[in-house]
């Protein structure tokens, strides 16, 4: 179960270092396999391989008037490996897509990442705050 955000930067290559709390976890259960792929919001999905396979099954059952999700989702998704460092290689077409250079925000999502460019994140959470919790949350108490 991944959780928790961090501020990272990409290195000149476009490597991202994964945070050391995350590494055993990716070895044990995805033998350091990864995929990256678009998400609709404007930041990557990063998923260990396993969990990857159980969401492109879902996704590749979508019916015929989702085909643009399913380009989005699959046609998009990158196999990459953590190299000896920890480190994994963003692709240049999906640093593009989602406006990454340098500064990013990783945030564990459960079963996968989220990697946002930092200051994108940063209006998103904002704009999301000011406009207060949605209706799905009002049996939560605070």
């Amino acid at each position: 179960m991944f959780q928790g955000a961090s501020s990272l930067n990409l290195d000149a290559k476009g490597r991202l270092s994964m945070p050391t709390r995350h590494r055993d976890v990716l070895a044990a259960s995805a033998a350091n396999q990864l995929t990256i792929t678009r998400h609709p919001h404007g930041c990557l999905m990063i998923f260990p391989r396993p969990e990857w396979e159980k969401f492109r099954d879902r996704i590749a059952q979508l019916p015929m008037d989702a085909q643009w999700w399913k380009r989005i989702f699959l046609g998009n998704a990158q196999d990459v490996e953590l190299d000896s460092t920890g480190r994994v290689l963003v692709a240049p077409e999906l640093r593009a897509a989602t406006g990454i250079e340098k500064e990013t925000m990783l945030l564990g999502m459960g079963t996968h990442f989220e990697l946002w460019d930092k200051a994108t994140y940063e209006a998103k959470e904002a704009e999301a705050m000011r406009g207060g919790m949605p209706e799905a949350f009002k049996d939560f108490s605070f």
